[in-house]
């Protein structure tokens, strides 16, 4: 028997499809995957996320630390609630996890993979030897995505007044405490969202209201095709710890500046950036009948070789697309070898659909 929610009976009743996600038992769908796809694009859903891992990082040395541990500078976030999109690599500079980090009032918040929760949270306390931090696994709180263009509207119904005025004011990024809920302007589908993090004791309610007004549960096969056409990359398949932001289309993550900040793996990435970039993360569209699916090789006549990293049929798109790392050097076309015979794509950037905007 693999890790529940606080939810999984719920997910049961509602008719869900389980399946175990990196030792978690969780809904692939309700019935079916693409209706479930269309409803966050066209008016929103829910997702329970409660496998994410939260991590409190707190004391004097707070900021410091996780300015050592982070590739992105959290001295950039100047007022509670402010986030950003990070990652931690190692000391070749490759990505153990991608996470987004809040400022708080007592420190950080981290969000990070139900993958490598356990290795996280031993990579953080291997390192804290120089520094005054307390590190805490929030595994005693829910967290749930509520995602879509009508997700702010349709949401404001279920929340008390305190609770809709704050999600009706945040910024992009970010965060804001009432209580012991906190509250984010995020998300992973490319639509309009909101993810609320609260007491695991009082989710099973929360997520009854939010059925019960309506906002569809939404499993983990939308969430994947959602997150691929926004161009958001998955720990494991498009970034790992044998390649760096810069080969993962995830350069924004890294803070060079200032030059004097210390960071795991900079020494890494600066070395890459002399010798010269030799990879990138691209988008791939199908334009025959055919799957692309993680995996299979790619071809750039005259430039050499790559990888499909994440591929699917797009629901909003209605062809096979991709995220595939290929040579530096490669243009507008390709060729991707599907059971044996291979088959022209279109090479494009690694974002297919924002705001329900289809973008190639």
């Amino acid at each position: 028997m693999g890790l529940r929610t606080p939810m999984y009976d719920m997910h049961l009743a509602l008719g869900a499809k389980m399946i175990n996600f990196s030792g978690w038992e969780l809904p692939l769908h309700y019935g079916s995957q693409v209706d479930e796809h269309h409803h966050v694009r066209n008016e929103c859903g829910v997702f329970d996320v409660s496998h994410m891992c939260i991590t409190d990082v707190s004391g004097t040395d707070a900021e410091p630390f996780l300015r050592l541990m982070l590739s992105n500078d959290v001295a950039r976030l100047t007022a509670s609630g402010a986030g950003h999109y990070s990652a931690m690599l190692n000391e070749q500079g490759g990505v153990i996890d991608d996470l987004i980090v809040f400022r708080t009032a007592e420190g950080f918040r981290l969000i990070t993979n139900a993958l490598t929760c356990q290795k996280i949270q031993g990579w953080l306390k291997q390192h804290t030897q120089n520094f005054s931090v307390s590190i805490q696994l929030r595994d005693d709180l829910a967290h749930f995505a509520i995602q879509g263009p009508e997700s702010i509207e349709r949401l404001s119904e279920v929340l008390n007044s305190s609770r809709a005025h704050i999600i009706q004011n945040l910024a992009a990024y970010h965060g804001s405490f009432d209580g012991d809920w906190f509250l984010t302007r995020t998300g992973y589908t490319g639509e309009e969202g909101i993810e609320i993090m609260l007491p695991a004791d009082q989710a099973v309610d929360f997520f009854n209201e939010l059925i019960g007004y309506g906002i569809t549960p939404i499993g983990l096969g939308a969430r994947d095709t959602l997150r691929l056409e926004a161009g958001f990359t998955l720990l494991g398949n498009d970034m790992d710890e044998n390649h760096s932001p810069y080969a993962a289309n995830m350069h924004h993550v890294v803070a060079l500046e200032p030059k004097e900040r210390s960071f795991i793996g900079r020494n890494a990435l600066e070395t890459q950036l002399s010798n010269g970039i030799q990879e990138k993360l691209v988008g791939l569209v199908l334009e025959e009948r055919g799957v692309l699916r993680a995996g299979q090789p790619v071809r750039i006549e005259g430039v050499g070789q790559g990888t499909i990293t994440s591929g699917s049929f797009s629901p909003t798109i209605g062809k096979a697309i991709a995220l595939a790392r290929v040579p530096i050097q490669t243009g507008e076309r390709g060729e991707v070898e599907i059971r044996q015979k291979w088959y022209p794509v279109r090479v494009v950037s690694p974002r297919f659909v924002r705001h329900g905007k289809i973008l190639i």
